[in-house]
């Protein structure tokens, strides 16, 4: 079923794919309780129906050796997947890394408020964009804790 074709996506209310994949990259990387405390900054949510799960499985994680050799397989991660429908009718899908229900369910539920144009732009500031700016605060604090263990080889090259 193609985007037009899916009654849920009402015209004009589409999102862009790499929008999306952008947002459910962030909503993947957040814990549940950063969610829950994001969406508490919005009016309650629209009523929801479970669709799937939550439901935990694994994956295969596929490697390459060397980055153009043959595709092995790694092993095996914990996933969990839940899909949402909002009572307007927008679909939520979500699959996080490990076994937190919680995580999973609130990541579809705010990838179906996203799926509304008239929500998206709330939504946006007041959960994906505190989320995005904490992870990046995060990923930034690792990369100066690294940074300060630099190795400068060129310098003791020259100290001999």
């Amino acid at each position: 079923m193609t985007g037009s074709d899916d009654p849920a996506v009402r015209e004009g209310d589409a999102a862009a794919p790499t929008d999306r994949r952008r947002w459910m990259g962030i909503l993947a990387r957040a814990t549940g309780a950063e969610i829950a405390a994001r969406l508490a900054a919005l009016p309650a949510p629209p009523p929801h129906a479970r669709l799937r799960g939550p439901e935990t499985g694994l994956v295969m994680v596929r490697g390459r050796a060397g980055g153009d050799g043959a595709p092995f397989n790694l092993g095996e991660m914990t996933v969990t997947r839940c899909t949402v429908r909002l009572a307007e009718g927008p679909v939520g899908h979500a699959y996080v890394a490990g076994r937190d229900a919680r995580q999973a369910e609130l990541a579809a539920l705010v990838d179906a408020l996203m799926q509304d144009a008239a929500r998206r732009a709330a939504v946006e500031s007041a959960v994906i964009a505190p989320l995005a700016a904490a992870q990046a605060a995060r990923r930034d604090e690792v990369a100066r804790r690294a940074a300060a263990t630099k190795v400068q080889f060129f310098t003791m090259q020259q100290m001999r």
